[in-house]
């Protein structure tokens, strides 16, 4: 430790750019096995007090999903912690005598809190409104964004497109585009069953068979679903392995999510003694079109506590493409619009974006890019603006909650830190603000870039953080 405060303040007074790795932390370099210039990081009191200690600071670094800091930043300020994603019903005439002559309009407005409950609340309204035939079909309005499916011929981020993280988010956010799977362990196999049961969609579990592990690894002998058509819908088969004496509910991204919403909407509707007649499809509104029911998301303030500390992939990326939708000009890719929201942002706040690389804002990217340096100066930025104590509470505690629960629980940085995660199967990452011993908040910013980054990488940057909060 005296080798590296002293080397540290002759660096400092000499203004080198590079610091040397604390001793901690090269010995838990030392102890994974990766290099030390794999690791790049900022650190510095955000009240600016002393110099910046960094290490490949300006270097492009892959930032997992550090880079939610950047998406959420920036949303904050140029959305407004109140900015709410909205879902609505309409008709292109009001409806005469309880008919509605044409067809049904289910219009997404990226609303984040569309869930089975809030459609049979939009569809109730509808029906206590007087409302009991409509005899046109069901038009699902995406248009919001565009093109309204971005996952459509997108190829899969890795060997498990159907689970929740995987999920690329369109305007009509239906339940996440997941169903819900009961998956029970049975004497001779494993049930099955989708939630909520669907008209047209069966579930067939007998090819799974038992295993070993433990009920909370239940996923690490999933394989992908076979999906066939049935008629109108569609024949489930799933496989691999599932754990003996467990139970799970799972949502998943296996049904194809038009199919999903068309399904939904008629069944909740006949339920509610309601008719509809033929003709589903994908459209939007047309000028003039009369709104019937409406369903308001959670101030974007509220959404992104959730997003943050649990670290929600489709979330962050609808989210981010919200940016895209309130700025695009006419013609202009919805994305293409996010990105450019985005660099204008940071070159306001004078932040170098020399290193950035965009993809969908959340880190879930083989592409994306950002520096420490850049991730630091989102930090500084946030911190100046507005919305400074929104974004500080959007972040996991260390040891407490989220993404942390299980991480410094017992070190100096326990309950103090608060950092948002990142982590790829060759990234991993720490960003956000730890107070050192004499409680000022440090801005901490450290990534973690090497093809066995995930499985060796987290002790190296858990011991950074300790580190910092042993400082004075």
């Amino acid at each position: 430790m005296v080798r590296f405060a002293l080397l540290t303040a002759a660096l400092l007074l000499a203004g080198c750019a590079t610091t040397a790795v604390p001793d901690p932390v090269q010995a838990a370099l030392d102890k994974a096995g990766l290099p030390a210039d794999s690791l790049g990081f900022v650190l510095q009191p955000l009240d600016g007090s002393r110099p910046a200690l960094q290490r490949r600071a300006d270097a492009a670094m892959a930032p997992a999903s550090t880079m939610k800091l950047v998406t959420a930043t920036v949303a904050l300020d140029q959305l407004g912690i109140n900015h709410r994603g909205r879902t609505e019903l309409l008709a292109a005439s009001a409806p005469i005598n309880g008919i509605i002559q044409g067809p049904l309009i289910l219009r997404g407005g990226a609303d984040p809190d569309l869930d089975w409950p809030a459609l049979w609340w939009l569809l109730r309204q509808l029906r206590e409104s007087g409302v009991r035939e409509i005899r046109g079909g069901l038009v699902v309005d995406r248009t919001l964004f565009q093109p309204t499916r971005f996952d459509i011929g997108l190829p899969p981020f890795d060997e498990a497109p159907e689970f929740d993280y995987n999920v690329i988010p369109d305007a009509l956010h239906l339940n996440g585009s997941l169903l819900d799977f009961e998956l029970q362990a049975a004497a001779d196999g494993v049930t099955a069953r989708p939630l909520p049961a669907l008209t047209g969609l069966s579930v067939d579990a007998s090819a799974m068979t038992l295993s070993s592990r433990p009920c909370k690894d239940w996923d690490e002998y999933w394989k992908p679903a076979l999906v066939q058509p049935a008629g109108d819908g569609w024949a489930l088969k799933l496989q691999g392995a599932f754990p003996a004496n467990c139970s799970q509910r799972a949502p998943l991204q296996i049904v194809d999510r038009q199919w999903l919403v068309t399904h939904a909407v008629r069944q909740l509707w006949g339920e509610l003694g309601g008719r509809m007649g033929p003709g589903d499809t994908q459209g939007a509104a047309p000028a003039g079109a009369v709104v019937l029911a409406t369903h308001r998301g959670r101030p974007l303030a509220e959404v992104l506590r959730g997003v943050m500390k649990r670290s929600d992939n489709a979330l962050t990326r609808l989210i981010y493409l919200q940016l895209g939708a309130q700025a695009a000009q006419p013609g202009e890719a919805t994305l293409a619009a996010s990105e450019r929201v985005v660099r204008d942002w940071l070159k306001g706040h004078g932040v170098d974006t020399a290193a950035l690389v965009l993809d969908n804002g959340s880190g879930l990217s083989r592409s994306e890019r950002v520096s420490p340096a850049l991730l630091a100066g989102v930090l500084r930025a946030g911190q100046r603006g507005d919305h400074a104590p929104e974004l500080l509470g959007t972040l996991p505690i260390a040891g407490v909650d989220g993404t942390l629960s299980r991480r410094l629980k017992d070190g100096p940085a326990a309950g103090q830190a608060r950092l948002k995660t990142g982590t790829l199967r060759d990234a991993v990452g720490l960003a956000g603000f730890v107070p050192d011993a004499q409680g000022r908040p440090w801005v901490f910013v450290a990534l973690l870039n090497d093809p066995d980054a995930a499985r060796k990488g987290r002790p190296v940057l858990d011991a950074l953080v300790n580190w910092v909060a042993t400082q004075r």
